[in-house]
């Protein structure tokens, strides 16, 4: 009898992780072959490209469908928790010139802990770009990330 379980237990799939999709990070999912599907969509989500951000409303308009657009495809990320991620960068930037970096910072490792424990892939481009915000370390770059993330949060409604 337990001959036979333990057979049984071979003979399962195995799953590394223990997470619920069966990933080494838990929640990563298999997609398929992102870079060889219809379309010929890369890889990667296309990194932002902060300067263009700064100068180019249309182009903020354009880069925030994009991002909606990869959340519908890729993730199930709710809408609360765009909006909670949105309010801390709202926070961050009414923080005091002195102290807005750190908050940035912050705010980048908490999107990073949120894109890991939710599977929230097509939230990578913004964690990219809050990188290069925070490493560029103006103004107008926090007002316009701000801009982005108030942006998707409006068409994800």
């Amino acid at each position: 009898m337990a001959e036979q379980n333990e057979k049984q237990k071979d003979n399962r799939p195995h799953r590394e992780g223990g997470g619920r999709e069966g990933g080494p990070r838990g929640g990563d999912r298999d997609r398929g072959d992102r870079g060889g599907r219809p379309g010929g969509r890369p890889d990667g989500p296309p990194e932002i490209d902060l300067d263009k951000l700064i100068a180019d409303s249309l182009y903020l308009d354009n880069q925030a469908h994009s991002v909606v657009s990869r959340m519908r495809d890729m993730d199930s990320g709710t809408r609360s928790q765009l909006r909670r991620l949105y309010n801390a960068v709202r926070r961050a930037c009414r923080a005091p010139e002195s102290e807005r970096q750190h908050q940035f910072v912050m705010l980048r490792a908490r999107l990073a802990y949120t894109i890991a424990r939710h599977s929230l892939r097509s939230l990578d481009t913004l964690e990219k770009l809050l990188l290069q915000v925070t490493r560029k370390n103006e103004v107008r770059g926090y007002e316009r990330f701000r801009d982005l993330f108030e942006a998707i949060v409006a068409y994800n409604e």
